[in-house]
């Protein structure tokens, strides 16, 4: 269940928690768990691993809400502490897991809210859900944070730690990784 909170609410939700409202971070937790629990089981391919992920980045996102900017967008930075959770897990289990492509068809495409008006682009989607499913877990991210969750190029840079170019080079090169696997097919 996504919440209407416009970006001056969200403010006012950081003070109010800040100012000793715990349960006005609820608020936060309901507008932006779906978002986040599709990061992370977009690495794990699990339910279960996926839940305590979406948890934990919540739990820390709290510890350090202090230390959010409120000049800034929050769920961008909500969204740097969970790609840092989903990291660290995949660090722990050593490797990038790939996730498969049933699981990142129910992640990924459901949420596009993409009109689909005939079997072509039916199939068009799914070809692009397949396609994605093979590129590195980064470069997914890069592409789904621009294009499914509207990040600006600035914000992508945050969410994934790197540079304003390093940013724009992942979603290049991720946007050219796609047109090619369309090409070969």
């Amino acid at each position: 269940m996504e919440l209407p909170i416009d970006e001056e609410h969200e403010i006012e939700i950081v003070r109010h928690v800040l100012e000793g409202d715990v349960q006005a971070f609820e608020l936060l937790v309901l507008r932006y768990q779906k978002p986040i629990y599709n990061l992370a089981f977009r690495a794990t391919a699990s339910e279960d691993s996926a839940a305590d992920l979406t948890q934990e980045a919540f739990a820390k996102a709290y510890e350090r809400l202090e230390r959010f900017d409120r000049s800034k967008r929050f769920f961008p930075w909500l969204y740097t502490i969970a790609v840092n959770v989903v990291r660290d897990h995949l660090r722990k289990l050593g490797r990038d897991r790939t996730v498969g492509v049933a699981d990142l068809e129910a992640a990924v495409a459901g949420p596009w809210d993409v009109e689909q008006k005939s079997m072509h682009d039916r199939l068009v989607l799914q070809r692009l859900v397949k396609e994605m499913e093979k590129l590195p877990f980064d470069y997914r991210e890069a592409l789904i944070l621009r294009f499914k969750q509207d990040f600006s190029m600035k914000e992508i840079a945050q969410a994934l730690g790197l540079s304003l170019s390093g940013a724009k080079m992942r979603v290049s090169r991720g946007l050219r990784m796609l047109r090619e696997r369309f090409k070969e097919q």
